[in-house]
């Protein structure tokens, strides 16, 4: 069916810029650089489009082709990853928020553990979106490992902060604000996460969510 290529097609455009706006929004974040900021801010509004464009493709796909089988697992699968992509764009916003309302203060050095956690998420979206160019599950499956190594980071991040932040009531206001990044960073990861399972899904027809025995 052609009009599946294409909405692949689409989709691959779509987690291009949305790839693009998470590391410029890390970027911005490290560099304090206003320029990534306003970048990852137009983005968003054509991400938010592109979202819009492909449910309508997936949706009509549905109601006038009927598909069935593998056609109806990949519209099915489309139309989660859909969301999913629009909800990291919308994370990616929220860190150059964060990152914004940081330049007036210090550096915190060296970030805490922020630096490993968008490596790791930039990572496992990225391997999540190749997983689904290649239909390939051993990818995607390596997905779903790295999402408790995050969940550790998120975690050993906040406590290093509270200690932070309770050092001087100066560090309160900056504290905050990374722990707002870490936790988009965590989320990302999670979409990340459920792409990778939709892949599963596409690919062999298994539904991995919430049953962590079926990702061993």
């Amino acid at each position: 069916m052609e009009e599946l290529g294409e909405l692949k097609n689409r989709l691959l455009e779509m987690g291009a810029l949305v790839e693009s706006a998470i590391y410029r929004s890390v970027q911005c974040l490290a560099q304090k650089d206003d320029n990534l900021a306003q970048q990852v801010l137009q983005d968003e509004a054509r991400i938010n489009q592109m979202e819009i464009e492909i449910d309508e493709l997936a949706t009509r796909l549905l109601a006038l082709q009927q598909p069935m089988a593998a056609d109806l697992r990949f519209l099915t699968a489309a139309i989660k990853i859909n969301n999913d992509l629009e909800r990291m764009g919308d994370l990616a916003v929220n860190i150059v928020e964060r990152a914004l309302a940081l330049r007036p203060e210090p550096v915190v050095q060296p970030l805490i553990d922020i630096p490993r956690m968008a490596q790791l998420t930039q990572s496992m979206v990225r391997k999540s979106l190749d997983a689904f160019v290649r239909g390939d599950s051993e990818l995607a499956r390596s997905v779903l490992l790295s999402d408790d190594a995050v969940d550790d980071l998120r975690d050993s991040t906040y406590e290093e902060l509270v200690r932070f932040m309770q050092e001087d009531p100066v560090n309160v206001r900056p504290g905050v604000n990374l722990m707002f990044v870490a936790r988009s960073l965590e989320r990302l990861a999670d979409h990340a996460t459920n792409i990778a399972e939709d892949v599963l899904f596409l690919i062999q027809g298994v539904e991995v969510r919430h049953h962590a025995e079926a990702r061993d």
